[in-house]
This record gives structure tokens, C-alpha cells and sequence, in this order.
């Protein structure tokens, strides 16, 4: 019994150490975050890509800072996906940016981008916003 309450604790504690170290992501997903900074020349074909087939739309570049695997970018695209004024979104893991076409009627709201992403467990650190 005595064995069973140590490894009980012990068990405990290392699942709150773990949380310690990721407190930015909502999710029982862990994995370790790191920092990538957007490269230029792939982010700008990729961008070419995202608007061949759109028009009269407004499009955010957003900038991600924590978005490191799959689950964070699918979580994102979801969310956003959820909004009747989004058009297209294309989540690029690879260089930490987010593209999100909106139909002209719609405003876009730079907080509220940053919330959506916020609550999905990561950082915005630039909003661009492009009139297509």
C-alpha cells in the first residue's frame, strides 16, 4: 500500500512539473515549443499559393510564436475555419505563419485574432493585414 501512495505522489508531481514547464499550452498535448522565425522566400510563395484564387478579400499574415506540430496548427485552422467571414485559412508549422483570407464585408479585429490563437495555446507577435 505504502507503495502504491509513493508512486501515486510521485506520479503527481511529475505531472505537475510537467505542466510547470508548458504553461502556455491549453491542452493535455505536451511537447516541447520553440521559436521559428518566418523565412522570407518561402512564406512569400506560399503566399502567392494562398491568393491565386481569391478576390475582394481582406487576408492576415499572422505571425505565431509557440506553434511547433500538427495538433497546434490544426487546432488553429479549426478555430478559425469556425468564422462565417473566412474564406481560406493556411497554417505554415514550418515557419510560424498563419494566412487567413476574409470575405470584404468583414472588419478584421487584430485582438481578436490574437485571442483565438491565445486560446489555442500560442503566441501572436505580428499581424499584417493585405487587401486583395
Amino acid at each position: 500500500m505504502q507503495h502504491l501512495q509513493a508512486l501515486i505522489i510521485l506520479l503527481s508531481f511529475a505531472w505537475g512539473s510537467v505542466a510547470i514547464a508548458a504553461p502556455d499550452h491549453t491542452s493535455d498535448h505536451q511537447h516541447q515549443h520553440q521559436n521559428v522565425e518566418p523565412s522570407a522566400a518561402l512564406a512569400s510563395k506560399r503566399y502567392n499559393a494562398f491568393i491565386e484564387d481569391l478576390s475582394e478579400s481582406n487576408v492576415a499574415i499572422v505571425n505565431v510564436l509557440g506553434m511547433v506540430c500538427d495538433f497546434c496548427a490544426r487546432g488553429i485552422e479549426k478555430t478559425f475555419k469556425k468564422d462565417q467571414h473566412v474564406r481560406k485559412v493556411d497554417v505554415d508549422l514550418a515557419n510560424g505563419q498563419v494566412l487567413i483570407a476574409y470575405s470584404v464585408d468583414k472588419v478584421i479585429d487584430q485582438v481578436e485574432i490574437t485571442d483565438k490563437i491565445l486560446a489555442n495555446g500560442q503566441n501572436v507577435t505580428a499581424v499584417t493585414v493585405v487587401k486583395i
